[in-house]
This record gives C-alpha cells, structure tokens and sequence, in this order.
C-alpha cells in the first residue's frame, strides 16, 4: 500500500535500514543482559549462604532487651551483642550515640538512616527489575527484526537465508524471555528478603527511639 504513493518506497526503505541496523545493538545488548543475569544469579547464592537469617522471637526478645536498658552504654552494648545483621547494628548504635540530639532531630536521623537503607535495597533490585522489563522486549525485537529478510529470502526460494534468520530469532527469544523469567524470580526472592529486613529494622528503630525519648 505503501509503495504506491509518493514517497512510499523510501519511507519503507528507510524504516527496513533502521529495523535491519538495530540488530547488532539488540544481540550485543541480549548477550550483556546474559552475563548480567549470570552474575546475580550468582550473587543471589551468595547472599542466600551469607545472610545472617533473623527470626521474630530474636526481634521481639531485643526489643524487650532494649526498652529494660539500665543506660545508653548498656543500649549499646544490648545493640552490639545482638544477632542481627551489621548494618542494622551501625544504623541502631548511631541513634543510640544521638543523645545530644532533641527528640525531633533524633527522629530525623533516624528516619533518614532508614531511608539510607531502603535506598540500598532498592538500588540491588532495581538491576533484576530492568532486565525482566527489558529482556523479553528485546528477545521480540531480536525475533522480529530477521523475518524480514527471512521472509524476503523465502519469496526469492533463499531456504538457507531462512533458516539462518529462523534460527536468529529464536535464539533472542528464548534468551530475552529466560533473563526476564530468571530476573523475576531472583527479584522476588530477593525482595522477601530485603521487605524483612526493613520490617525488622524499622521495628528496631522504633524501639531504640521510644527509649531514648523517655
């Protein structure tokens, strides 16, 4: 339809030269989303034998520790022998050294060393949620962008340049959509994790403010 108005035969030139000049970008790109997936597939192990596993009654107990605190050093020594997780334990000891601090201005350090973490947490699943965003976007273009000339090919009885084409296709799909799938379940798996985490640390805070403001 297009090849028979004026201009139509270089408007569809020119969107097959760009379709056909994205291919190299979109593998490149596919085979870094591979490496990438690889890598936090591999830190997501790690971090899954490393972490240091909390239960809510090593919670509930340190918060009971914490409010019975005879003193600020005993605060920090309560803090300083718990079970939980390092970071936490810097979050938790800086508030307990704010004694020269109003209760306001404790409160603001505090909710900005949350927010410090939340922050971290954010910026660590912020990588799995872009490729299971993008991976399967860019597995379609990789799909889509030869059946153009495999579809050219197969109308001139080109087979070879089919299969080729077929085969270049099928291979950006399935490896944009495993990233994608693999990046989901690490990005879950990770973000039950880190939704605890911050439950806990919040907990925490609240705790250790409630007794310096008595």
């Amino acid at each position: 339809m297009a090849l028979n108005i004026p201009g139509g035969e270089f408007l569809t030139g020119s969107l097959d030269v760009i379709s056909q000049s994205l291919t190299i970008p979109v593998l490149i790109i596919l085979l870094a989303i591979v490496i990438v997936t690889i890598i936090l597939l591999g830190g997501v192990i790690a971090e899954y034998t490393s972490r240091k596993k909390v239960s809510v009654g090593t919670i509930r107990d340190l918060i009971y520790d914490i409010n019975s605190a005879q003193s600020c050093d005993d605060l920090k020594n309560i803090i300083s022998n718990s079970n939980i997780p390092k970071a936490q334990k810097k979050a938790l000891t800086e508030i307990a050294n704010s004694e020269s601090l109003g209760k306001d201005s404790r409160e603001a350090l505090a909710r900005k060393l949350f927010e410090y973490e939340e922050e971290k947490t954010l910026d660590t699943l912020k990588k799995t949620d872009i490729i299971t965003r993008i991976g399967p976007t860019l597995g379609l273009m990789g799909t889509l962008i030869p059946m153009g000339p495999g579809l050219a090919a197969l109308g001139a009885g080109d087979i070879n340049t089919l299969a080729s084409s077929l085969t270049v296709a099928f291979n950006t799909t399935i490896v944009g959509i495993g990233s994608g799938a693999l990046c989901y379940v690490i990005g879950k798996i990770r973000s039950g994790w880190y939704d605890k985490y911050l439950s806990d640390l919040d907990a925490l805070i609240d705790a250790v403010l409630d007794y310096m403001n008595k």
